[in-house]
């Protein structure tokens, strides 16, 4: 009975998942006559500088979102039943307006004769230049995963036991040494969650770059001009995504060991 509810879901990884993965090993290996090939492996190289700039952006991204994020959940968790909906709610409003609306109004808020450099004009100061930049990249990285990282956050920190927190006062711990010695440790299953959830599609991003970030190339624009823009390289394409797959893997594989040791550290 078990496997006969399961098997919905086994169908749609091998169709939606383990399928495409294949095609993507499939056209990096080989040739646009089908031929077996590492060519296209080599010439990725080419673009280690793109790749390297996509992984610092996303990770700066990611180190907002959490600096920005954990706090926020701290304080959903710790707030009453109603007031939680309410919060939860707001964080996944943004959520429910498309993705390029809502890169677009980013676009109309920066842009040169925008609302920001309007505004700053009606108080007497001069424009500044943030459409364009590397820092409306990553102010629409942040923007739009945000809460990608506050809901696992605080899924994990509403779940916490208070009596641990309790017991770590009754025992002399000031406030700074009950969230290092028993939230933190405690949070992290939730912090490992976030960090992927928002690394992920911001190291592959394509459209918040090339709408806020002008002339700044992305592995992601890359990856999409190769396969459907007007270099028709769907084997480079291929093999670029299977790089960025890999980095991200690994990258995952680290952060699961980290939450590991932190994991262990907060049992002990």
């Amino acid at each position: 009975m078990k496997k006969r509810a399961a098997l919905p879901y086994i169908v749609w990884m091998l169709v939606f998942t383990i399928v495409p993965m294949i095609m993507v090993v499939y056209f990096a290996f080989t040739t646009k006559d089908g031929a077996f090939t590492l060519e296209n492996l080599i010439q990725v190289k080419e673009y280690a500088g793109t790749f390297w700039e996509s992984i610092k952006l996303g990770a700066v991204s990611t180190l907002l979102c959490l600096l920005l994020g954990y706090p926020m959940a701290a304080i959903m968790a710790r707030s009453k039943a109603h007031v939680q909906r309410t919060l939860v709610l707001l964080c996944m409003m943004p959520m429910w307006m498309n993705f390029l609306l809502r890169t677009y109004a980013w676009m109309t808020i920066l842009e040169n004769n925008g609302l920001l450099n309007s505004l700053l004009q009606l108080i007497g100061l001069p424009k500044l230049q943030m459409i364009n930049t590397s820092g409306a990249i990553v102010l629409g990285m942040v923007y739009n995963f945000l809460p990608f990282m506050i809901i696992p956050i605080y899924t994990v920190m509403v779940k916490l036991d208070t009596r641990l927190v309790e017991a770590a006062q009754d025992l002399g711990c000031n406030w700074l040494g009950v969230f290092r010695r028993v939230i933190f440790p405690l949070s992290v299953p939730g912090i490992i969650s976030g960090i992927t959830m928002v690394f992920v599609p911001a190291a592959s991003t394509f459209i918040i770059s090339k709408l806020l970030g002008g002339g700044t190339m992305l592995i992601g624009d890359i990856i999409e001009l190769q396969i459907t823009g007007g270099a028709n390289n769907l084997n480079l394409g291929a093999a670029m995504s299977l790089v960025l797959m890999i980095i991200v893997l690994i990258t995952m594989m680290v952060m699961n060991v980290f939450g590991d040791r932190e994991g262990e550290v907060a049992l002990t």
